[in-house]
């Protein structure tokens, strides 16, 4: 019985074995990373372990991006795949619009001139035109006006109209040698006859609404005249400068006082010169129209009237 007690096994089972506490290992391993990144940090000690192991992962880390390189490859290629035949389907619709209201224009214009004959009336006036690039804004702050690099040895005259892809910009006021003023329509000077090309009713645009050239509006309009936002201003063709038919502006803004015989009516400009560099300047339609009636030729004397009354009156006797 004593011989059997003293072979039993006395350790302490491992449950009940004690050894180093969880915080203590915590903490020493907590001290140990923060004693590697602070080297790491400051001796770089870990550098060539780090270049080793990023050159033998790159292969690894090249075959397993090929799958959604080419996944990604394939969805761009299939969405501008997608993309350039509803392009394709646009452009030509877009074409195949053109080309019909090119045919129409062509035949609108073969039957303007041959009523134009069967009436024996002047054919259409060709606009010359030639280019110019906007060189600065002028320098006072309370108009609008832009410099170009186009004047009198170009044969720029004072009154020409300016455009550009969008319609009328503004006109020629001031001629230099070799650069012109333009007043912009926004200025508060400015004034251009238009077109309503919804009710062929003419009026008049005037600048400088809304601050220092921000606007337009129409003036001197009735109260009940039909104007409605939206409509669509162009150059009238009467005042003898700007070509019929250039666009203007739109109509922003109706108000019609119960109180006043007048409506205003705001506009905004179909082209602006924040954002233009090139410009067309147009000739003036005067240099093409012929003299009115009483305007005498510059080269007829002073005193042609009185001669032509002496003569009537000699030839009376």
């Amino acid at each position: 019985m004593a011989t059997s007690l003293g072979l039993l096994d006395r350790t302490p089972p491992p449950f009940f074995r004690q050894g180093t506490s969880a915080l203590t290992k915590l903490s020493m391993f907590s001290a140990l990373a923060i004693l590697l990144m602070v080297a790491d940090v400051r001796f770089k000690i870990t550098e060539p372990l780090r270049a080793v192991i990023a050159t033998v992962l790159l292969p690894i880390e090249r075959a397993l991006s090929v799958p959604v390189q080419a996944w990604d490859s394939g969805r761009e290629y299939m969405t501008g795949l997608q993309q350039a035949l509803e392009s394709e389907a646009e452009a030509s619709r877009k074409l195949a619009a053109l080309a019909e209201r090119a045919s129409r224009v062509e035949q609108l214009t073969m039957e303007n001139n041959r009523l134009r004959s069967l009436l024996e009336l002047r054919p259409a006036l060709v606009v010359r035109s030639q280019a110019a690039e906007i060189l600065y804004e002028a320098a006072d702050p309370y108009s609008r006006k832009v410099i170009i690099d186009r004047g009198q040895r170009q044969g720029i005259v004072a009154g020409s109209p300016v455009i550009n892809e969008t319609g009328v910009l503004g006109q020629v006021t001031r001629v230099y040698p070799l650069s012109s003023e333009v007043t912009l329509l926004t200025d508060k000077d400015a004034a251009i006859p238009v077109l309503n090309s919804r009710t062929q009713a003419r009026s008049a645009a005037f600048g400088g609404v809304g601050g220092i050239g921000q606007g337009l509006e129409l003036r001197f309009m009735a109260g009940n005249a039909d104007v409605q936002v939206g409509d669509v201003l162009t150059t009238s063709g009467v005042d003898g400068v700007y070509p019929p038919g250039l666009a203007v502006a739109t109509v922003t803004s109706v108000e019609r006082v119960a109180d006043s015989g007048f409506a205003r009516i705001g506009l905004k400009p179909v082209a602006s010169a924040d954002a233009v560099r090139h410009v067309l300047v147009l000739e003036p339609m005067r240099e093409q129209m012929p003299p009115r009636p009483g305007d005498a030729p510059a080269d007829a004397p002073a005193d042609a009237p009185a001669a032509a009354s002496a003569a009537k009156r000699k030839g009376g006797r």
